[in-house]
């Protein structure tokens, strides 16, 4: 019995206050306390209560509310609930940052994270099971398409729960920018139907006014062999590189080219040779746009490292041989400047398809939808590792909802004006997604199993290791603190649950790819999780920042080839630009390469959330030191690009996004 403060905080978007009554109970120990209708909650407001209880609670474990209908129903945005009173030891944190919609009760249980034995007298035993059970209601699996991983169930923004939708300076942002970007489309298709391309030069004339720096240093030197060679190490796309152990055998060498074999086998024996390949392409269906064919290559690329870090290329393969065929042509630098120009540019338009489908949208924005799915469906609000991951999952369904809606639907984008459109893009999701190994989402294994682990010019590969190590140890951090030894891991039915809904189901079955079914050991959890987190943070970033430097200049990365791969060497600049994006193409991959690689204004940096799910001094001081952590490398890798000729800020942890957003 006694006197107790309650302090609860309204959210700080437009909509989040609420003038329905809101009820209040308190529970403890040794009771339950109902507080009636106290409050009517206002936007950005702290509302502040003094209520006597004539009976002893104890220890206090959760606070109960419930809004309450009038004739007008609004949603509140609860951010957190503080209790001060008898017994508490000072102010109790109830975390909730979440819509309270209809009027249901719902329970914020007090902010310390708790797994499943950590719990004794079964204290939370009904909450966490009965909200497990509401979140499998809410968070369902859907399909999209045969062989790829699950989304979450539902068509449109409205089926997802409100929780994860786009709170209203999100929504106002995305809406206004995409009807800008889409009216400043139409304006200039209209300006340009008496235009056509007729020279390379003629590109210029789309070329963003609002261009990044690196863009412009794209456009005056795509058709030099170093930028080529610098894109495969640190572009848009650096997931393909990897270095040679043995000559690949599709690269087939006809009679007379006995130097180029030595020269390869040379840079072989050194290490120093490297390959691109495209074979995911290979015999994928390319689109028709407005009746007229467009083409897909699988090209092979083989380059060589020098002593100074540039990457050069040797030798490109456009096309795989086939059987009953002549040996496919070969293209060396050596060749017609227009010729090698060409078979570099079909390269770019390959490397633009995998990029898109495999390293950004699957690898980034599919995966990432998987664990924040399979978490809301596993883990409890109390639990330490949905404490650890949710801040991290914000946005992410809705944009890829709106991502399957516009971009890869039928008479989406793709289908509108990429050479894998109207089918071709489900085809090279379908084969990536067969791709996915766990091993591939680490990048000290990644970087290790390509080779690339001491290629110093690699800036990727070294700022990739650098992040995922800062996570590492924050994860470390966390982890220890909740659990002690591995029979607690291997005890956590929550926990093992949780592992085996993200590789059984939302992966369909991927242990046969090194994904885990269960957690054995506190090494085998902390990896896991920082996977997790790396795969929403840093391994989105790095294939989505790059997009308005690499793809702006459109001959550097075209989004379709309308001509076939050269047969001969006798190409002209006229046959790159009839090969190239027509101006309609190019206009429209302008447009959406502008809105969607634009710097987000609302944006959260990675480790900077303002959300305080966990209680306690201990995981405050874990999360303060992975922000100077992160707040170093940034720092230092600011300096580095300071001294660069082309800066790589891509995973600048102030650039990395706390969530794939966008």
């Amino acid at each position: 019995m006694g006197k107790y403060v309650i302090r609860v905080a309204t959210g700080d978007s437009l909509l989040a206050g609420s003038t329905n009554l809101v009820q209040l109970w308190l529970v403890g120990e040794h009771g339950e306390a109902d507080l009636g209708k106290l409050l009517r909650p206002l936007r950005e407001k702290k509302t502040e209560l003094e209520i006597d209880v004539p009976f002893h609670l104890g220890r206090l474990l959760l606070v109960k509310l419930r809004k309450h209908k009038s004739l007008l129903n609004f949603d509140w945005f609860c951010k957190w609930i503080t209790v001060q009173g008898p017994g508490t030891q000072g102010e109790v944190h109830f975390p909730c940052y979440s819509w309270i919609q209809d009027d249901k009760i719902l329970c914020l249980p007090e902010g310390t994270a708790r797994s499943v034995s950590d719990d004794p007298q079964n204290l939370f035993k009904k909450y966490r099971e009965q909200e497990l059970e509401d979140r499998r209601k809410a968070y369902r699996w859907g399909s999209w398409k045969d062989g790829l991983i699950l989304p979450v169930a539902g068509k449109t923004q409205r089926d997802l729960p409100r929780n994860e939708r786009f709170l209203e300076d999100k929504d106002l942002d995305f809406t206004l920018s995409l009807t800008k970007e889409l009216k400043n489309l139409a304006i200039k298709e209209i300006l340009d139907l008496a235009n056509c391309v007729h020279r390379l030069e003629d590109y210029k004339k789309i070329f963003p006014r609002e261009k990044t720096a690196l863009a412009v240093r794209v456009c005056d030197s795509w058709k030099e062999d170093d930028l080529f060679g610098y894109q495969f190490l640190n572009g848009a796309n650096p997931m393909l590189l990897r270095r040679s152990m043995s000559l690949p055998a599709r690269l087939v060498l006809p009679p007379g080219m006995e130097e180029l074999r030595t020269q390869l086998n040379k840079e072989l024996q050194a290490g120093s040779l490297f390959e691109a390949d495209y074979t995911l392409l290979d015999g994928v269906k390319p689109n028709i746009i407005i009746f007229k064919q467009q083409y897909v290559a699988a090209p092979l690329v083989m380059l060589k490292l020098q002593p100074d870090g540039r990457l050069l290329p040797m030798v490109i393969q456009l096309q795989p041989p086939r059987h009953g065929c002549p040996p496919p042509l070969l293209f060396l630098p050596s060749d017609p400047p227009m010729a090698w120009l060409l078979a570099k540019t079909w390269v770019r338009s390959s490397d633009f398809q995998l990029h898109q489908l495999q390293s950004h949208l699957l690898r980034g924005h599919l995966m990432a939808e998987v664990i924040s799915v399979a978490t809301m469906r596993s883990l409890p609000s109390l639990h330490p590792i949905y404490k650890l991951l949710i801040p991290h999952f914000r946005y992410t369904m809705e944009i890829n909802i709106l991502a399957r809606n516009n971009l890869v639907s039928e008479y989406g984008i793709f289908d509108l004006v990429v050479s894998t459109g109207s089918g071709g893009h489900v085809d090279i999701l379908q084969r990536a997604t067969a791709c996915l190994t766990y091993r591939s989402f680490c990048p000290p294994d990644d970087l290790a199993d390509r080779g690339l682990l001491d290629v110093k010019s690699s800036l990727y590969g070294q700022d990739a290791l650098r992040l995922w190590k800062i996570i590492n140890r924050y994860v470390h951090g966390m982890v220890g603190l909740f659990y002690k030894s591995d029979k607690a891991v291997k005890q956590d039915s929550e926990l093992q649950a949780w592992c085996r809904e993200i590789t059984e189901t939302g992966l369909q079955g991927a242990q046969d790819r090194g994904f885990p079914l269960s957690l054995e050991s506190l090494d085998q959890l902390c990896h896991i999780v920082t996977m997790c987190i790396f795969t929403c943070t840093g391994q989105h970033a790095s294939a989505h920042l790059g997009q308005l430097d690499w793809y702006s200049w459109i001959p550097n990365g075209p989004c379709t080839m309308r001509k076939p791969p050269p047969m001969s060497k006798a190409v002209t600049e006229k046959d790159i630009v009839d090969s190239l994006p027509d101006l309609h193409q190019a206009h429209m991959q302008k447009t959406f390469i502008k809105f969607l690689g634009r710097r987000q204004p609302v944006m959260v940096a990675l480790g900077q959330h303002k959300e305080k799910y966990f209680s306690g001094p201990g995981p405050q001081a874990v999360l303060q030191q992975f922000q100077k952590e992160l707040a170093v490398m940034d720092r230092e890798i600011k300096a580095r690009n300071a001294g660069l000729d082309l800066p790589y800020e891509y995973l600048q942890p102030s650039m990395v996004e706390n969530s794939v957003t966008i």
